[in-house]
């Protein structure tokens, strides 16, 4: 176990009361005040979040885009420049490596931003097919990765720059915007089910881009935000995360983001064939939203049962602090999946509570 990795805004947290903890190998803060108030805040007006331990790699050369069609599961052909993907990358038996977002700018250079964990071997892996006149780099180093999320974010951000923000469309992103002489990228995405911003700065931009966000939304309320409130916002959104509804051993179809799997496009791509399969053999199991009807909490990793048979386990649950119910998501038996269907959960060796499987996602912000 070496030293912790810390992000370039690592000496802010103190300012902020931050409680941290290892997070995949970095040292990050759960909470700044409390898991519900970060919530709440991020829910009803803005949080602030140093998503910088996220990976970012570039690939650029004029046979990018060939080489990303064969590695990533999603459509790249359908996007143009200034369009962000979600997509995954599979291994050759569905399974999952990981799923990112892939920002173009041109033809011929793209951003891929990868989970913080993951890194290093998404790195290896695209080493490992590339092919034709394309350069892959592994830039997280020197980009710093900041997200303003709530129905605020939009006004705030608004106040440091002279770009009309309302012209960036969900899911696209400009480049070169200044942000009180910040150069920033900032894209219309985010991890909270909320409107709002990642924004992607130079490491050495961070610590003054952080202070002066926090400045433009001081009035407006907003509160820099912890993982743990990172976790029950995309959670109540039902956004996978990496090493839960998502794994080497889960495929995207399995999680419920099949619509980032294009069977269909022209370019075969790594994993095609076994995804093809399950989805012509129809799943043997998949992921739904489930409501706790007796006492207790579904958390990560409890098994999950119909009558005495074990059907699965729970992949992310929690009480839910939007809809105050105790909820989780399951990667179950596919015939123990239709909404409504009672099931058992052990929340404690040999305890059982009764749960139902519900529709998720569980929160959907009002338009």
């Amino acid at each position: 176990m070496g030293e912790l990795k810390q992000t370039p805004l690592f000496p802010l947290y103190e300012e902020h009361g931050a409680k941290t903890i290892d997070f995949g190998g970095w040292d990050l803060p759960v909470q700044f005040s409390s898991i519900k108030e970060e919530h709440e805040a991020v829910r009803t007006k803005a949080g602030l979040f140093d998503v910088s331990h996220m990976g970012e790699i570039e690939v650029k050369g004029k046979d990018s885009l060939a080489f990303l069609q064969k590695v990533m599961t999603n459509d790249l052909a359908t996007i143009h420049n200034g369009d962000a993907l979600y997509t995954a990358m599979c291994y050759e038996n569905g399974g999952t490596v990981d799923d990112l977002i892939v920002y173009k700018k041109t033809d011929d250079d793209y951003l891929l931003v990868v989970n913080a964990a993951n890194t290093e071997k998404d790195f290896e892996w695209l080493l490992k097919h590339i092919s034709g006149d394309v350069y892959v780099k592994n830039a997280s180093a020197e980009i710093a990765q900041l997200a303003l999320q709530g129905p605020l974010a939009e006004e705030i951000l608004q106040k440091l720059t002279d770009f009309e923000l309302q012209t960036i469309p969900y899911f696209k992103f400009k480049e070169d915007v200044e942000l009180n002489g910040v150069k920033t990228i900032i894209s219309r995405t985010g991890y909270t089910g909320e409107n709002g911003f990642e924004i992607y700065c130079n490491a050495a931009d961070a610590q003054s881009l952080w202070k002066l966000i926090l400045q433009a939304g001081a009035e407006h309320g907003v509160k820099p935000i912890g993982l743990g409130a990172r976790d029950t916002l995309r959670f109540e959104a039902r956004l996978p995360l990496y090493g839960q509804e998502l794994a080497a051993d889960i495929s995207p179809l399995e999680a419920g983001i099949g619509f980032a799997v294009k069977l269909d496009k022209e370019a075969d791509f790594i994993g095609k064939d076994a995804l093809k399969k399950q989805k012509e053999e129809g799943l043997s199991r998949k992921i739904v939203g489930i409501e706790m009807i007796e006492r207790g909490i579904p958390r990560h990793g409890y098994k999950v049962y119909s009558d005495n048979e074990e059907i699965g386990f729970i992949t992310s649950g929690t009480q839910s602090p939007s809809l105050n119910k105790s909820i989780g998501l399951a990667l179950l038996t596919s015939k123990y999946t239709s909404i409504g269907t009672e099931v058992s959960v052990e929340v404690r060796p040999n305890k059982f509570a009764k749960a139902k499987v519900v529709a998720t996602p569980f929160y959907k912000r009002q338009k």
